[in-house]
């Protein structure tokens, strides 16, 4: 397994998420508080939990955040209100992924141009389906003129620690740059995060590295980033979007997929719910676990974080898995 070079993790205060930025029913998008403090020198927005988590971690009380996608929502669907657009434009930083929400991509470049970091560069996205391998050799291809479509970017790239971590120095040197009184501050912060991606990346990959199984069947293809770093198969009933409906075709290709290998377990995510994983469940008899692609916290995950959810989801892997 290779080592970090420089990951990243955030702890997020939801306790004040909730209270100032939960989402309305209609995915309206909606901007609250995601941590501040006496000193804080800076408002920063945040596009959705992972990067508000980011920010939390690196800034801590020089920072008042706000994140536009609140909890319990999708990210995938955010729209904002004229509020949240004007607190894009008035924000000191606003850090996001192009590509993921075409809502703040359109207030970030009608407002923020200059104030902004888009970390999707940074993060280096694999085509959806990918491999790590695969993902070098289009990269290499690229540079050699030979650059080809590959049918759409996975954003999950937060589920990778190495990419996380690459994103957390990209934002703790913009921070730096945009407010160089707390440069070292941002430093020892990131320093600290580093740290604990690294604790967990190597926790993925002694607790992956025996499974009866390695193949990773869940709702929709979020999962491939710890598939392509953990050597394991991932099998999307649907595609990235976790909004597309499978087709009768669909979940019967899945059914026998998950018969031929021997699966024993299919994992459901908290977002979008457990039907249609609990569909294949039910016609192959095999069990139904959890997998939080950690897109926003819920309100079972309402007093967790970052770090916790992904403890969380190498547990459910492990024990689908049956890895010793």
């Amino acid at each position: 397994m290779p080592r970090l070079r420089t990951p990243v993790i955030l702890a997020s205060c939801l306790a004040l998420v909730l209270g100032a930025c939960g989402s309305t029913s209609e995915g309206s998008g909606s901007e609250g508080s995601g941590g501040s403090g006496e000193n804080a020198s800076l408002e920063v927005v945040a596009s959705f939990y992972p990067l508000e988590y980011l920010v939390q971690r690196i800034a801590g009380e020089r920072a008042e955040i706000s994140v536009l996608t609140g909890p319990g929502a999708d990210p995938h669907d955010a729209e904002l209100s004229p509020r949240a657009v004007q607190t894009v434009g008035s924000a000191d930083l606003v850090v996001y992924s192009s590509g993921l929400q075409a809502a703040v991509d359109d207030a970030v470049a009608g407002q923020a141009p200059d104030t902004s970091l888009d970390v999707t560069p940074v993060a280096d996205l694999m085509g959806a389906g990918e491999s790590a391998e695969e993902h070098d050799e289009h990269e290499h291809a690229e540079e050699e003129g030979d650059g080809h479509d590959h049918g759409g970017e996975d954003p999950h790239f937060w589920l990778d620690t190495q990419r996380y971590a690459d994103v957390a120095e990209a934002v703790a040197e913009r921070l730096a740059q945009v407010d160089p009184e707390g440069a070292d501050t941002y430093q020892d912060n990131v320093a600290d995060l580093v740290a604990e991606l690294e604790a967990l990346d190597e926790e993925y990959a002694a607790g992956l590295a025996d499974c009866a199984s390695r193949d990773l069947v869940t709702s929709h293809e979020a999962f491939g980033y710890i598939a392509s770093r953990y050597d394991l198969h991932q099998y999307g009933i649907t595609g990235i979007s976790p909004d597309s409906e499978p087709s009768p075709a669909r979940l019967a290709e899945v059914s026998a997929q998950v018969e031929e290998l021997g699966v024993e377990t299919v994992f459901a995510e908290p977002l979008v719910g457990d039907q249609i994983a609990r569909t294949v469940a039910q016609e192959t008899g095999v069990e139904v676990l959890t997998l939080d692609p950690i897109e926003s916290l819920t309100e079972a995950t309402a007093d967790s974080d970052y770090i916790e959810i992904m403890r969380a989801n190498l547990e459910a892997m492990s024990e689908g898995l049956g890895c010793s």
